[in-house]
């Protein structure tokens, strides 16, 4: 094989599929980057048989063939080379020297038919939305999910299809976040749980464009992303999801519409009073026409108050700050509606067309 690309194609390939490469594993071909040129056009390949990612880059094919060379390695001489064409030629031993200016390196690769291909996706129906507009649903919900495994289920994110409309919902046990987005078409019903790894390695690939498209694609077990010239294929998370309708409620006491930065940035200035690890709660005490919020720690103390509209009964409740300050970030609206139904119960943000909800539940407090 012998293939001429420049640095910065190289790299950009590399920069993609390197994010499905498993940072550990008994299988070492795993830890490989598969270069193909068997077929007229050069395609990166990496796969950790949980999320793998496949990309073509622009480059000239002298000679066909096809070779695994270890990602770790081949990513930093790719990424110190001189800013020039590079030339990549192995022979049929897997003997590869990467030649760029008067640098040369030669490395050992493997034998490329070792290497565990992607599995095949039936292109069948498919859902397809703007690149930007996964990109902020992705935004919008991942800090939702829970960080570890201990429920399989809370690391992953539903994505539900109902005729024209895409729902995508997370939660960690403590919060619940929902985005829903009406599509242009309608299409068959689809619930599938899609890891939370896939989804924030997806976000970073994307170029966050409106007029570019992703196709996406679900079988049984597996979800496809199809943009650009870049194709993604996860393995999706087995079981039911959380029954999440049965958490939602449109019932309120009070319900208070205030200016969202003013608000993230008071919970943001009392949050300097809590060290990290501490599980000091901000205290919201909602009156006629302003909302105070109070943190108290063992650094200080801070209060501040905050105009607002208000329906309903005064009430006192309290929350983890971050909660707070991780859902107001990704709301786009100038100003925000917050339903309570009392001091014990979760909270609503939600807009009034419910295209995002978030869910926070209370903490306890000492008043």
């Amino acid at each position: 094989m012998k293939i001429i690309c420049s640095k910065a194609d190289l790299l950009k390939g590399v920069n993609i599929v390197m994010k499905a490469v498993p940072s550990k594993t008994t299988m070492p071909i795993l830890e490989c980057i598969l270069i193909d040129a068997s077929a007229g056009q050069i395609k990166f390949t990496a796969n950790d048989m949980e999320l793998g990612i496949e990309t073509v880059i622009e480059g000239r094919i002298e000679s066909r063939g096809i070779i695994a060379l270890d990602a770790k390695l081949f990513s930093e001489i790719i990424r110190k080379l001189p800013d020039n064409e590079v030339v990549i030629e192995s022979d049929e031993k897997q003997n590869t020297s990467i030649t760029c200016e008067k640098a040369k390196f030669n490395i050992m690769g493997k034998e490329g038919d070792d290497f565990s291909k992607l599995p095949i996706i039936e292109k069948n129906e498919s859902i397809c939305i703007s690149q930007f507009t996964l990109k902020e649903i992705i935004r919008q919900t991942i800090f939702s999910i829970a960080p570890n495994d201990t429920n399989k289920m809370m690391t992953g994110e539903l994505f539900e299809i109902q005729e024209n409309e895409l729902k995508v919902v997370s939660l960690d046990g403590h919060r619940i976040a929902i985005r829903k987005i009406e599509l242009k078409e309608s299409y068959d019903s689809y619930k599938v749980v899609v890891p939370g790894k896939t989804l924030t390695e997806i976000s970073k690939i994307l170029s966050g464009e409106t007029e570019d498209m992703v196709h996406i694609y679900f079988t049984q077990n597996h979800i496809m992303f199809e943009f650009d010239q870049t194709i993604v294929v996860s393995r999706l998370i087995e079981g039911n999801y959380f029954r999440i309708d049965q958490m939602l409620s449109s019932d309120y006491v009070t319900k208070v519409t205030i200016n969202k930065r003013e608000m993230l940035d008071c919970i943001d200035r009392a949050t300097l009073l809590v060290k990290e690890g501490d599980k000091k709660p901000i205290i919201l005490n909602i009156t006629d026409e302003e909302m105070e919020l109070k943190i108290n720690s063992q650094i200080g103390s801070m209060n501040e108050n905050i105009d607002i509209q208000k329906e309903g009964k005064d009430i006192m409740i309290g929350f983890n700050p971050k909660f707070l300050i991780d859902a107001l970030r990704v709301i786009d609206d100038e100003t925000i509606d917050i339903y309570y139904v009392n001091s014990k119960a979760p909270c609503f943000i939600r807009d009034e067309n419910q295209s995002y909800i978030y869910l926070i539940l209370p903490v306890n407090f000492v008043a």
